[in-house]
């Protein structure tokens, strides 16, 4: 496993993982498997080199984004939100999603499977599911998203593998019970800079949170200001080049009995500039109920550690139970429309 260093006090080590071995069938997996058990146990956070996405996919990702964010708002709002519906797709401008019943100072857009009107999931009205909305106006967007996603989604399934490997389970063990079909989530989003030191009234990116699923796989720009939360406090997972950052979520901690954790973190952008942020979400299957694996770990209940209060070892139900009760706080004037 690489190191990389990062210049914070209490935090010098946060894990760099090579996957080729997984990727392409050349190495010894099981080493990386053994690196990715100790990242999932003491961090929650890794990076990941060697995954084999196009890098001209994502400079082009990357361009088509700023492009649709230079916009005017109104511009912009052609594909907002409410024009979605159940399927929680489409455009909110700044301040317009919210973390713990804060405002976020970011903008940006939801993305999901592109589901056509004869899909089953779309026939039964399922919320979540359905068709994407792009900007019209900038050629390549919808080819260039729908092309980047079916790469994290393929990364997706190969990095939970990987996670079953380390947890010394057989490698389709996540497949065979929750991820052959996949509730893939894509979000674009957009941080203004954020002038809040000059009036001591700090303001968020987005607050501190867990994701909810089971495996998040972020591209970020090379901006900062993705921050963890450590043992020894909130530490910078700064960009590094030719990467992809991961971290579990709230369902595989639930999975893992808490052997394997969903570490709160938070963004704060003091670049000056605006910050991209690309986070993917690779998580079981909408109609899952999600149980426990048969462990020899224990249930570590950190309710009380957690700015929530919560603890998702109390969870009973499908994963699409739990997902829409978190989403529904985020946008609540949507609420309506999923639930």
């Amino acid at each position: 496993m690489i190191t990389l260093e990062v210049a914070v006090e209490g935090f010098s080590q946060v894990p760099i993982i090579d996957i080729q071995p997984l990727v392409f069938g050349k190495g010894d997996r099981s080493v990386v498997a053994d690196q990715i058990a100790q990242a999932c146990r003491e961090w929650g956070f890794f990076y990941i080199i060697g995954h084999g996405v196009d890098e001209e996919l994502q400079q082009r990702l990357e361009q088509l984004s700023r492009g649709f964010f230079a916009q005017d708002l109104e511009t912009k709002l052609a594909i907002r939100m409410a024009l979605g519906g159940k399927a929680w797709r489409g455009y909110f401008p700044v301040g317009g999603e919210l973390t713990s019943g804060k405002p976020d100072l970011k903008e940006g857009i939801y993305f999901g499977a592109e589901l056509g009107e004869d899909h089953p999931l779309v026939k039964a009205d399922t919320p979540m599911h359905g068709v994407n909305l792009f900007p019209a106006n900038i050629p390549l967007f919808r080819e260039t998203v729908l092309e980047y996603m079916e790469a994290m989604t393929n990364l997706g399934h190969t990095l939970i593998a990987g996670i079953a490997l380390s947890l010394g389970l057989e490698e389709s063990y996540f497949a065979d019970r929750y991820t052959s079909e996949p509730l893939t989530l894509f979000r674009i989003f957009n941080y203004p800079p954020d002038l809040s030191h000059l009036d001591d009234q700090p303001r968020w990116g987005v607050g501190e949170h867990t994701d909810y699923g089971v495996l998040t796989i972020l591209k970020q720009d090379d901006l900062g200001g993705l921050q963890v939360k450590s043992k020894s406090g909130w530490v910078a997972a700064p960009p590094v080049p030719g990467s992809f950052v991961c971290n579990i979520g709230d369902m595989l901690d639930r999975m893992t009995g808490g052997l394997y954790k969903s570490t709160p973190h938070r963004v704060q952008n003091f670049s000056g500039k605006n910050r991209l942020s690309f986070p993917f979400f690779f998580d079981p299957n909408f109609d899952v109920e999600v149980k426990p694996i048969e462990l020899d770990a224990v249930v570590n209940d950190d309710s009380k550690e957690r700015w929530d209060g919560a603890s998702v070892h109390d969870f009973r139900g499908t994963y699409g139970d739990y997902v829409l009760g978190k989403v529904s706080k985020v946008f609540p004037e949507l609420r309506r429309a999923v639930l």
